[in-house]
């Protein structure tokens, strides 16, 4: 089975080619939405989390993520301890779903694919590449959150020259290039 990573800095258009390569029959798992499913769910998820950061990280309504989310962005201490804990579980809960697909090819959906570690698991990385400022306004348009908050979001991943220098292949998803012509083209390099 050939796994491929698909990453791409927040508002570069992931989850569109993913959904493309989808159309294609290639089965994506979304690692984000995993790794929150997973930090709400696992037992040994929850179990470190809870010595690393109190009891009442969880409630009976689950994850306090806004408890979290303060332990994290007040100490980037925690967020490594945090990244160390919820990581290796999300990679074990992707190898599992790996052997699950009838699929010859499968794909993991990650904006920290290089940061997580999870491109050590991958055959192929491909990056989805869009300017910034095209980014930035899909992501106001999108979420309805401040220009500066998305630029603080962006300030605080692994710059898109890093990604595309690590990247296998890159698409290019800047409103000039046709996405499909560039997934089908990825998908025949395989």
């Amino acid at each position: 089975m050939i796994k491929i990573g698909i990453t791409g800095g927040i508002g570069s258009g992931k989850s569109v080619v993913a959904s493309l390569l989808n159309l294609y029959g290639v089965p994506v798992y979304v690692a984000d939405t995993e790794s929150k499913l997973l930090t709400d769910t696992s037992p040994v998820i929850k179990e470190k989390l809870t010595a690393l950061l109190g009891e009442d990280l969880y409630t009976e309504k689950g994850l306090n993520k806004k408890l979290l989310a303060s332990h994290i962005f007040s100490n980037p201490e925690y967020l490594r301890q945090v990244n160390a804990i919820i990581h290796p579980e999300v990679n074990r809960h992707f190898s599992a779903w790996t052997k699950s697909q009838a699929s010859d090819i499968c794909a993991i959906e990650s904006a920290i694919l290089f940061e997580s570690g999870f491109n050590e698991v991958v055959d192929k990385s491909l990056m989805v590449y869009a300017p910034m400022q095209l980014r930035i306004e899909r992501v106001v348009a999108r979420d309805n959150v401040p220009r500066e908050e998305i630029v603080r979001r962006i300030n605080n991943q692994l710059p898109d020259e890093v990604k595309r220098d690590r990247s296998d292949y890159v698409i290019y998803n800047d409103d000039k290039q046709a996405l499909l012509p560039q997934v089908e083209k990825f998908l025949v390099s395989l």
